[in-house]
């Protein structure tokens, strides 16, 4: 007997659906493709208990909406806990010196209108390579995922004027879960280009 079921809305499948259909629908595979696209934050960091809410000013907050602390583990929850949570306007991820997880801050680097990336920015994605990009809370920022030995923050002005920052620990960084283009759930090294950043000023 067949028991097989739709992934999303749980229908049967019945004789009508190929043995290899995954949904019974055009409408559920597109709508459980858009919401595995909808937040594609890495396992790397959802599996970690170091998140907090964050209100509109950016401050970290607890999921029950008082002062968080990205120096103070006990103000940190699970991801399911603070996703769940209405406290504030998003998420954010501690950054800790428990690991290397780093992060990468683009500021001003994405048109708003047409969602071109500035060419300087898209040379620092290009070797940065198969690692986690997310755009910024703005809209008009990128933050760079990955992993280097990165112990104090620092801010790189660029011969362009630009700037990219670089956060290693006792830090938090916004979250949004918007993915940019196809870059993949994983966290990369990213040694080579911090590097390569601190050579060029």
């Amino acid at each position: 007997m067949n028991t097989r079921q739709c992934e999303r809305c749980s229908e049967h499948l019945g004789a009508r659906h190929s043995h290899r259909a995954r949904f019974c629908s055009t409408r559920c595979r597109v709508a459980a493709h858009r919401a595995a696209k909808k937040d594609a934050t890495p396992h790397e960091l959802t599996t970690r208990d170091r998140w907090v809410r964050r209100a509109a000013d950016k401050r970290p907050l607890t999921v029950a909406g008082m002062a968080a602390s990205s120096t103070r583990p006990r103000t940190w929850s699970t991801h399911k806990e603070a996703a769940a949570s209405t406290a504030g306007a998003g998420l954010g991820f501690v950054l800790s010196d428990v690991d290397d997880i780093v992060c990468l801050d683009l500021d001003h680097c994405l048109n708003l209108l047409t969602g071109q990336l500035a060419p300087w920015a898209a040379a620092i994605v290009r070797d940065a390579g198969a690692t986690y990009v997310e755009v910024s809370p703005s809209g008009d920022g990128l933050h760079i995922w990955g992993r280097a030995d990165v112990r104090h923050g620092r801010k790189i002005r660029r011969p362009d004027g630009t700037a990219v920052e670089i956060y290693g620990t006792g830090r938090y960084i916004a979250m949004t879960g918007r993915r940019h283009g196809n870059a993949p759930s994983v966290l990369a090294e990213l040694t080579f280009v911090i590097d390569g950043l601190l050579r060029s000023v």
